[in-house]
């Protein structure tokens, strides 16, 4: 457990640090993060309590095994020329040698090695295995590392697969000691000296820093140290080279990771993988924010053309409609014109005869004033029913825009829950547009839409609706307007008595008779006029119901996102702040 060795400083630190973490976990957890990213950085923190760990990378047959187990002073790895750690295997300190089974793919070795009470030892599968699953382990594992120790070979150092394995630990923001093993192989000083400028300088171009490295012969030091000879003295006596230089790198270890540096370390790692796994995270937020502004203005764009459609809408059916308004002035017109001509001494005896009046009313008055309101309401109806079918089309063209723009993004740049999602509901409703497009019935439609306004006329009509057509359902408005004025004109006509009582009644009639056409008229266009209303709203509306699934979606989304990138950037700020407050820790 670390808790023992740290200061009363360094234990405020711990508690800060444990508290940020736990923090961003929550806020990955939220977002729902990747299970891999989520568990490394739960194993950082969790590996807060145990002892440093020193992990050792690097492709198999470089010579992993036999370099921990010259660091062990014993053989406690398996050794060979064909991969042969398929496992993680952390190498604690024990009283003798022991192999247990920990977790899966990870296996606790115990030997009775005096450096490994304060540091454990990490084998990991080589990075090039053949098993490819290998691989993946050692990935895994790395960000828990404290310390990594890179081992290349010296007969083929810093490999295409070592160069983007070591650029993956980088991103970790991991501290790396380079070794360079089996140097014995190394005839001369100058090949030697060459291979160490070359890892030296491809490591530092890689990392942005000079790393230390040291070339080394693992085996050489294995052997002096079963043979009782200190790797120092072995490569003094003229043993192979390389053996001494082993001493070399464990006084480095020994010297660099003192308690102070081992507590500095252990508390960086976690900070570390917080920062390394908010920048990647925020990138991410930022990215589906960026979508999402674009969405954002689609469904303002359309929410902008359902407006203007309105307007537009609204201001066209007034002027269609004053067509229709002209032929009810044009009735009007004649319907006093007939009772001028009606209400004479002449035709005083006419008067009497309802049917006789009704008839010519309906010949000269009415005439085919219903039809052509009829014909006139078809055109409007038939204009509505291809202004809904484009603007589905028009709404179809932007769905399917925001479709096509981002599709190799969509296609597995990021594979999230909100790119899953946006993706399907951007499908469905795409799909739901092309379908109500594709199957517009313009003749149902319209005959949908004309059987609405023919019962909203009927209704005002007080008539019989059954099967009557626009045109009747007028003509039955027209006519009982006439029949309210010569049930007047009826039961007056008894008392018609000489020249003097005929102006009068004519007056009355002609009043009557423009009270009741203004009447019709102002009846039969409010209800055309709020029938074609309700269309207008239900043909806004169903397009608004069409997207209202995306819709909630994007603004629900823009809220997640945004509370997720200011908690990212706040954790990116106290981790920051945590960093520098580790890295001035003071010495013991």
């Amino acid at each position: 457990m670390i808790d023992h060795v740290l200061t009363r400083d360094e234990h405020a630190l711990l508690a800060d640090e444990r508290a940020v973490l736990g923090r961003l976990q929550r806020t990955l957890a939220r977002f729902e993060g990747s299970t891999e990213d989520q568990e490394a950085l739960a194993h950082s923190i969790r590996r807060l309590d145990e002892l440093f760990l020193l992990v050792v990378v690097g492709e198999f047959n470089s010579g992993k095994s036999t370099f921990i187990n010259a660091l062990a002073g014993q053989r406690v790895l398996e050794e060979g020329a064909t991969p042969t750690t398929r496992r993680i295997q952390i190498l604690t300190y024990g009283p003798a040698v022991t192999h247990s089974v920990a977790e899966t793919a990870v296996d606790v070795v115990t030997a009775p090695a005096a450096m490994l009470r304060d540091i454990h030892i990490v084998d990991t599968p080589g990075t090039n295995a053949i098993f490819r699953e290998h691989e993946a382990i050692t990935t895994d594992f790395v960000p828990r590392a404290d310390f990594v120790l890179f081992v290349t070979s010296a007969d083929r150092p810093f490999t295409e697969t070592e160069r983007g394995f070591m650029e993956a630990i980088r991103e970790w923001g991991k501290k790396i000691v380079v070794v360079v093993n089996k140097s014995d192989i190394l005839e001369t000083a100058e090949d030697r000296a060459s291979v160490e400028q070359f890892v030296r300088q491809s490591a530092a171009d890689l990392l942005g820093t000079e790393p230390q490295v040291f070339l080394v012969s693992a085996r050489a030091a294995l052997r002096a140290k079963l043979a009782g000879v200190i790797p120092e003295e072995a490569g003094a006596s003229g043993g192979a080279p390389g053996a001494g230089a082993f001493a070399a790198l464990e006084g480095y270890i020994a010297s660099t990771l003192d308690e102070r540096e081992r507590v500095r370390l252990k508390l960086l790692n976690p900070v570390g993988v917080g920062l390394r796994l908010g920048e990647r995270y925020l990138g991410m937020v930022e990215a589906d924010l960026h979508v999402l502004k674009d969405d954002v203005r689609a469904m303002d764009d359309i929410e902008g053309q359902l407006a203007i459609y309105r307007e537009d809408m609204a201001r066209e059916f007034r002027h269609r409609l004053s067509s229709v308004d002209n032929i009810l002035h044009a009735f009007g017109r004649r319907g006093v014109a007939f009772f001028d001509d009606t209400l004479r001494l002449g035709r005083v005896f006419d008067l009497m005869n309802k049917s006789r009046l009704k008839a010519e009313f309906e010949r000269d008055v009415i005439q085919d004033m219903p039809q052509l309101i009829e014909r006139q309401v078809g055109d409007i109806i038939d204009w509505m029913v291809a202004s809904d079918l484009r603007q589905w089309q028009g709404v179809m063209e932007r769905i399917q825009a925001r479709r096509t723009t981002h599709v190799d993004r969509l296609a597995g740049a990021i594979d999230s829950r909100f790119e899953y999602d946006r993706a399907q509901l951007l499908e469905t409703v795409g799909r739901a547009a092309e379908r109500t497009v594709e199957s517009y019935d313009i003749a149902r439609e319209s005959e949908t839409m004309a059987e609405s306004v023919r019962m909203a006329v009927a209704g005002t009509a007080l008539a019989e609706v059954g099967a009557i057509g626009l045109g009747a359902a007028v003509t039955a408005l027209a006519t009982t307007t006439f029949a309210d004025v010569t049930g007047i004109l009826a039961a007056g006509a008894l008392a018609v008595i000489g020249l003097f009582v005929i102006p009068v009644r004519r007056k009355q009639a002609k009043a009557a008779m423009r009270e009741k056409i203004e009447g019709m008229r102002t009846q039969l266009v409010g209800s055309l006029t709020a029938q074609f209303d309700r269309e207008l709203e239900r043909s806004v509306g169903r397009v608004r119901d069409a997207i209202a699934p995306y819709t909630r979606f994007v603004r629900a989304e823009q809220l997640r996102l945004g509370t997720t990138r200011d908690e990212l950037r706040a954790s990116a700020q106290e981790l920051g702040a945590l960093q520098r407050r580790i890295e001035q820790l003071p010495g013991r």
